[in-house]
This record gives C-alpha cells, structure tokens and sequence, in this order.
C-alpha cells in the first residue's frame, strides 16, 4: 500500500438527500436571481425551473440522478495521509478534517458501480465541496482504480468532474496524477472500453488538462466555467478583455473543445444512448 494515504478503519454514512442548493424552504437562483421554492429545484434535479441555471450538486446526488436504483460504492476508505505535511493558514490535515465533516466523503470524489440503463457501468463524481474539488494523490487513485475497475469487468466507465484542479497541499505528488490517470485511460482506449468525461461548472487546471478532456465523449452541462487558467488570470496576464462568455461550455462547444452541452435533466438519457453507440 502506497505511503501517500491510507485506508480509514470506519466508513462514514452519507446524510441522507445532502445537496448543494441552499437549506432553507426557498433559494435564490445564482442567474436569473428568482426567489425559488427549495422541493421545486430539487424536484427539477438542481435546475431551475425560470432560467434553467444548473446549481451545483454533491457527487451522490449527481450518482443518484445517473444510476437506475442502487448503487455499490468502493474505495471509499482512502484518505491522504499529508506526505508533505503541509500548512498555510491552517494545517492541511484539519482541512481534510473539515472536509470529510462538511461532506461525508474522505476525499474529493464517490466512485460506483451500478446500472444506467440497465447496462453495468462505473460511475466516479467529483465532489466540489471537498476543498473545492481539488485532485490529490487520493482523488488519482480512486480515479485510476475506477479505470482498473471497468477493464477488469469490461465495463463502460463515465468521470463527472467538478474540481479546481491539482490540489496545492501535495505539490509534485498531485501532479503526478495527471499522468497516472492517462496511463490508465490508454490501456482503457487499448481494450476499447469506452469513457465518457462529463464537464461540469468549475472543471479547471490539471484536471482539465489531464482526464476530463480525455473522453471518447466529452460532454459539458450548460454554462460550465472550463479551462486551465481561469479567466482572471488570463486577463491580468495578456492585459486584454476576454469575449463574452470565455471558457463557458458553450464557447468550447462553438470553439471545437467538446462534443456536446447538455441540460441535466437530458444528460442521463444522452450517456445512455452514447455508451450504446460507443459499446456496440
């Protein structure tokens, strides 16, 4: 077992309907700014029903609304275990702390095993609320053992990335899954097994420069900010105002970056059918 985390003794319970819109009865919708009846958004699976703006969801929400019914996770139990022993403002184990607290999850991304429509598939989702989705040794792990998983059952694999990239607190070692998971993806291409990357708001850095643009498929939700530096940056580094709606899905889409926007409440019927193609 590699130094770089550990397996954790007792597995969490996830909290039962968890999301990302807001508590409370009503939200307010992050475009139009309508005041929104909270069971109506979730109802509408997080979009919402005035202008269809996509909130963010957990990654077992985002498992829930892919899979038929049940599903099996695995590798649950894998936490970093700090191998640089970083600190900035606060030391990086109590951020893991927070964030397993904050989202029953030791890291950030679910991986699952279950049917969508009725054909056996694995499923890993980035969760965007563990230290902002970032990918540490942890994250490539589970995603390369994800890869591992659909080759050894001849399975179709689909990654939902929600992340702010490479994770700082592991410097190198988090890089270093950039190449890890793309090695693993070849050998998934080798064995033509299909993989299908599904993009969501924010898919940024090393994750988009490594396995989310990796797909047979690469299929992006509506107005999903996606690149590898963001806009601001860009912007203060070049001294140019950027077009309207730069690194938005849609640019990328009209730009040849990705294959496809789709609405959530279309996705699971569009990867259904694209894995069909792709697998027959």
């Amino acid at each position: 077992m590699s130094a770089w985390f550990r397996r954790e003794p007792a597995p969490l319970t996830p909290r039962e309907g968890e999301s990302r819109v807001p508590e409370g009865l009503w939200v307010k919708c992050g475009s139009c700014k309508e005041i929104l009846y909270r069971k109506d958004v979730l109802k509408n699976l997080s979009v919402c029903p005035k202008c269809a703006f996509h909130f963010r969801v957990s990654a077992r929400e985002r498992l829930d609304m892919l899979f038929d019914g049940a599903w099996e996770e695995f590798d649950r139990d894998l936490v970093s275990a700090d191998p640089l022993g970083f600190r900035d403002s606060r030391p990086y184990a109590e951020r893991l702390r927070a964030g397993k607290a904050k989202t029953d999850a030791y890291d950030a991304l679910v991986s699952a095993e279950g049917e969508m429509g009725g054909r056996r598939t694995v499923i890993a989702a980035m969760e965007y609320a563990f230290i902002g989705g970032s990918m540490g040794v942890v994250v490539g792990e589970k995603v390369t053992r994800s890869v591992e998983r659909a080759l050894e059952g001849r399975l179709p694999l689909v990654v939902v990335s929600c992340s702010g990239g490479a994770r700082m607190m592991e410097g190198t070692l988090s890089l270093m899954q950039m190449a890890k998971i793309s090695a693993a993806l070849a050998r998934l291409r080798d064995a033509a097994l299909p993989f299908v990357s599904v993009l969501t708001d924010p898919t940024t850095g090393g994750v988009t420069a490594s396995f989310a643009m990796l797909g047979d498929l690469n299929v992006a939700e509506p107005g999903a900010l996606i690149g590898f530096a963001g806009p601001r940056v860009i912007e203060q580094t070049i001294r140019q105002k950027l077009p309207e709606g730069f690194q938005r899905s849609e640019f990328l889409l009209q730009h040849g970056m990705i294959d496809a926007v789709v609405d959530r409440r279309e996705l699971k019927k569009t990867l259904v059918r694209s894995v069909q193609l792709l697998v027959d």
